[in-house]
C-alpha cells in the first residue's frame, strides 16, 4: 500500500475512536480479507493513514445480556462457528458461517469487516437482517464515548456504502435472543457454493407454533443494491399456516419483490427463478420437520 503515509495500531477502542476524531478519513485494517483483495485490483484507493485494529481486544467475543446476543466487530468467522452460545441461538448465522469462503479466510475474516464491506452477497449480512440484528457504532465527538445504534436494516444504503460516519467505529453487533419454537434457515447458491460470491442468498426465519407461522422474517441478498429484507414474502406467511398454499404464495411474492440484475454470476430472470424455487424448497423443508 504504497500510497499510505501514516500507521496506527491502537491497543483500545478508546484510541482508535481518538484517532478517527484527529484525522478523519482512515482506512481501516481488521481481517483484511476483503481490503487487500480491493486495493491490489484497484477497486479501493486506501486513504494517508492506515488504522490497524486488530490489537484491541475488547472487540472480540461473544456475550449475553439483556436478552441479546453481543458480538464483537473483530470476532472471526470461526470463532462463531465455534462458539457455542452462537451454536445454540443463531441457526441462521451458524449456516452462513458454514458456507463462508475457506477455512483459512474464516480464520481471518472478521463479522464486523464482512459488515462494513457492504456487499449485495455478504454472507453473513442475510442472516443478520433476518435475526434483527443491531450495529453498534462509537465515536468520540465531544472528548468522551458516544455509541449509537441502528437496525442493520438501515445501515446499507449501497454497495460497499453504510451509514458509518468516517469518524465512527463499527463495535459490534447484536441479535435479539430467539424465541421459543424459533427456526432459522440459509441457503447460498453459487457454482462452488462454499468459496464463490453468491448468485443469491437468502435468509428465513420464525416461530412455528400449533402450525401456525409468527414473527416472520425474511432476507434475501444478491438481488438488490444491498441486502434485502423481503416485507411482502413476510407478509405471505405471517399469521398462516404452513400448507402448500401458504408456501405457493410466498414462492411467489418471494420473486416477484426481487429487483436483480444481469451480470457474469447470473441473469436477472435465472437469480428470480432460484429465488422462487429455493425459497419454496426451504419451506418444505420446514414444513415436512
Amino acid at each position: 500500500m504504497s500510497e499510505i503515509e501514516h500507521y496506527a495500531a491502537p491497543a483500545t477502542l478508546d484510541e482508535a475512536v481518538d484517532c478517527l476524531q484527529q484525522v478523519g478519513e482512515v482506512t481501516i485494517l481488521a481481517g483484511g480479507t476483503d481490503l487487500m483483495p480491493q486495493h491490489r485490483s484497484g477497486r479501493l484507493k486506501p486513504q494517508r493513514t492506515l488504522m490497524n485494529i486488530r490489537g484491541i481486544a475488547e472487540l472480540r467475543g461473544v456475550s449475553v445480556s439483556g436478552g441479546e446476543i453481543h458480538i464483537g466487530a473483530l470476532t472471526t468467522i470461526t470463532e462463531l462457528q465455534d462458539n457455542p452460545l452462537v451454536r445454540a441461538h443463531l441457526p441462521l448465522l451458524i449456516e452462513a458461517c458454514d458456507h463462508f469462503a475457506s477455512d483459512q479466510i474464516r480464520n481471518a475474516a472478521t463479522i464486523g469487516g464482512n459488515i462494513c464491506n457492504a456487499s449485495p452477497a455478504g454472507d453473513t449480512l442475510v442472516p443478520l437482517l433476518a435475526q434483527d440484528a443491531r450495529v453498534e457504532l462509537v465515536s468520540k465527538p465531544d472528548g468522551a464515548l458516544f455509541r449509537r445504534s441502528m437496525p442493520i436494516a438501515e445501515f446499507f444504503v449501497g454497495p460497499g456504502k453504510t451509514r458509518r460516519a468516517p469518524v465512527e467505529l463499527l463495535a459490534g453487533v447484536s441479535i435479539p435472543l430467539p424465541p421459543k419454537n424459533y427456526f432459522g434457515r440459509f441457503f447460498k447458491f453459487g457454482t462452488r457454493p462454499a468459496l464463490d460470491i453468491s448468485t443469491i442468498s437468502i435468509g428465513l426465519g420464525g416461530v412455528l407454533e400449533g402450525g401456525i407461522l409468527s414473527r416472520v422474517r425474511v432476507a434475501f441478498g444478491a438481488v438488490a443494491a444491498t441486502p434485502v429484507r423481503a416485507l411482502l414474502t413476510e407478509a405471505a406467511l405471517e399469521g398462516r399456516p404452513l400448507t402448500a398454499a401458504t408456501i405457493a404464495a410466498a414462492a411467489a411474492a418471494a420473486r416477484d419483490e426481487v429487483t436483480p440484475i444481469d451480470d457474469v454470476r447470473a441473469s436477472a430472470w435465472y437469480r428470480k427463478e432460484l429465488i422462487h424455487n429455493m425459497t419454496k424448497r426451504i419451506l418444505d423443508h420446514v414444513a415436512q420437520a
